[in-house]
């Protein structure tokens, strides 16, 4: 898609993202959580936001049912709303990123092309992709929203598990398996994994 010629990008006279991750003394990320619906994705998110920000980590979580109900709630869930609702996402996670900012993604993302589109903006090297795994019988099981329960009685169209199928990371960074470990484990195991990509060494 070609620029209109009344756009003018300054992104070469901003701050630049080098400059702002020293200011912040970190690095910048993009942690991004994959998984089910009561996989477990938000609970991990929000306890490895806390650990970060009490060693003074700058974050910002972007979760799916928060951005559905501002910036994206003009979207449902066919495929074509849902990729745009990553392309969204991972624009804005971009803009955190480049401010310096950690930012700590959580949305099912259920195919390897929708998380594609998020790496490609994001780049290779900002994306962390995190796998929550857990059995869609487990994920069933919970219902901590009900929304299996609905699929199963046609309230939900599209609900991933139910009419569409997870495809599961190939390479994810770290897979963190719920039915195995406990809610504080996969926190601090989160947590040790991603602290050396974003510790400023200057200032070791």
């Amino acid at each position: 898609m070609t620029t209109p010629d009344n756009i003018h990008p300054v992104f070469d006279k901003i701050i630049d993202r080098k400059t702002k991750q020293d200011f912040l003394n970190q690095k910048s990320k993009v942690l991004w959580f994959t998984g089910l619906s009561g996989s477990g994705k938000s609970t991990i998110a929000i306890g490895v936001e806390k650990m970060l920000f009490d060693k003074s980590f700058l974050t910002q979580i972007i979760d799916g049912d928060n951005i559905r109900t501002g910036i994206n709630n003009n979207l449902g869930f066919s495929i074509d709303d849902r990729y745009e609702n990553i392309r969204r996402v991972a624009e804005i996670s971009k803009l955190f990123l480049n401010c310096g900012i950690i930012t700590i993604n959580s949305f099912v993302s259920p195919t390897i092309k929708i998380r594609n589109i998020a790496k490609n903006i994001i780049g290779d090297n900002d994306f962390i992709e995190i796998y929550v795994k857990a059995s869609l019988e487990e994920c069933e099981r919970r219902d901590v929203k009900g929304l299996y329960k609905k699929a199963r009685n046609g309230e939900l169209k599209n609900f991933t598990g139910i009419h569409q199928k997870f495809e599961e990371p190939k390479k994810p960074f770290l897979v963190i398996d719920t039915e195995k470990l406990s809610k504080q484990e996969a926190i601090n195991i989160v947590f040790k994994k991603i602290l050396p990509l974003i510790t400023n060494n200057k200032n070791e």
